[in-house]
């Protein structure tokens, strides 16, 4: 490594007591949080000769020594794979995910995946370390199974200022959702504790004294017989939290195996084979121009086929409503 690629600081009288990470995101503006982090842990960075945590308060007079190697291809290949772009420029991109695509390579999902798309449309994503060397470009993630709207960063820049909106809960999204039965209020917010779950690792759980929260408000769109169409805003973004925050009161997400045990009406067993789950709008400041932007996909054909059958059965058949917990303990409603 050249001496070009190291970088010297010293901090100054404002600097103290200011966390060793923060103050490098404000020393190098184009390098996501998670980047500088990275390249912390790895021991690219000492202070004052040593090798420190990414939490470390800087003192008086401290030299900060960054090493910032040449970013190591990451082991993933580009393929050519189609993808629905609702929009692009040099920034970011915005795809409409299908079901069925899981988002970035994990153990038995090397290929195939959005990131693989990614690399064969947008170049600059090959070799990068944008969003780590296995996620290039990825800012958030859907579960394979639910289709919607993502944004991908396509340089640091977009990468460090959309992970700060995420961080700041600005980034608004909202998400379309078949359910079992119907909530108690028409419109609320799910407040709980979240976590792993004890009995299942691979699950997540509401925790009544969880560490983490997690955040989920809901309006009733309309009823469908046994079903109800839901509209979701996440204030959070914890792993599955939708799907366990609506089993979680009682109203589980049609299709959803894994929480509400595949549980949908006889007449579309055969025509659900996911969790109803869409990301419909999202909207955010542009990372780099600061423009307010939104988008919205329309639903997927499962779901639009589930909701006309739905609406065809409701014509001849009363509305009846499974009995549904509530989880009051756990629930504020408005």
């Amino acid at each position: 490594m050249s001496d070009k690629d190291k970088k010297i600081l010293v901090a100054q009288t404002p600097d103290i007591g200011k966390r060793l990470d923060k103050f490098l995101a404000v020393a190098f503006p184009d390098m996501s949080r998670a980047r500088i982090q990275s390249l912390i842990k790895a021991g690219q960075v000492t202070m004052d000769g040593r090798c420190v945590k990414p939490g470390a308060l800087l003192p008086a007079g401290a030299i900060i020594e960054v090493s910032i190697p040449d970013p190591a291809p990451a082991d993933l290949k580009a393929e050519d794979i189609p993808l629905a772009v609702v929009y692009e420029d040099a920034d970011i991109a915005i795809i409409n995910k299908p079901a069925g695509m899981v988002v970035h390579p994990a153990p038995g999902h090397h290929s195939g995946t959005l990131v693989n798309a990614l690399l064969h449309r947008y170049e600059e994503l090959g070799g990068t370390a944008i969003g780590g060397e296995l996620r290039p470009g990825i800012v958030h993630r859907l579960d394979r199974d639910t289709s919607g709207l993502l944004v991908v960063a396509r340089n640091d820049a977009a990468m460090a200022g959309l992970v700060a909106q995420f961080k700041a809960k600005t980034i608004e999204k909202e998400y379309v959702v078949l359910v079992w039965g119907r909530p108690v209020r028409r419109s609320g917010i799910i407040r709980t504790g979240y976590g792993r779950s004890a009995g299942d690792r691979k699950k997540m759980a509401v925790q009544r004294d969880g560490e983490k929260q997690a955040v989920t408000r809901y309006e009733i769109e309309r009823g469908l017989g046994r079903v109800s169409i839901i509209r979701a805003r996440i204030e959070t973004g914890r792993t599955h939290q939708i799907r366990v925050h609506m089993a979680h009161i009682g109203c589980p997400v049609l299709g959803d195996r894994t929480y509400g045990g595949g549980r949908t009406p006889d007449n579309l067993r055969a025509g659900i084979n996911r969790q109803m789950l869409h990301a419909a709008k999202l909207a955010f400041a542009h990372p780099c121009s600061g423009k307010r932007m939104e988008f919205a996909a329309p639903l997927p054909d499962d779901m639009e086929i589930a909701i006309a059958r739905l609406e065809k059965e409701q014509q001849s058949v009363p509305a009846q409503y499974p009995r549904r917990a509530t989880g009051r303990a756990q629930i504020r409603v408005s």
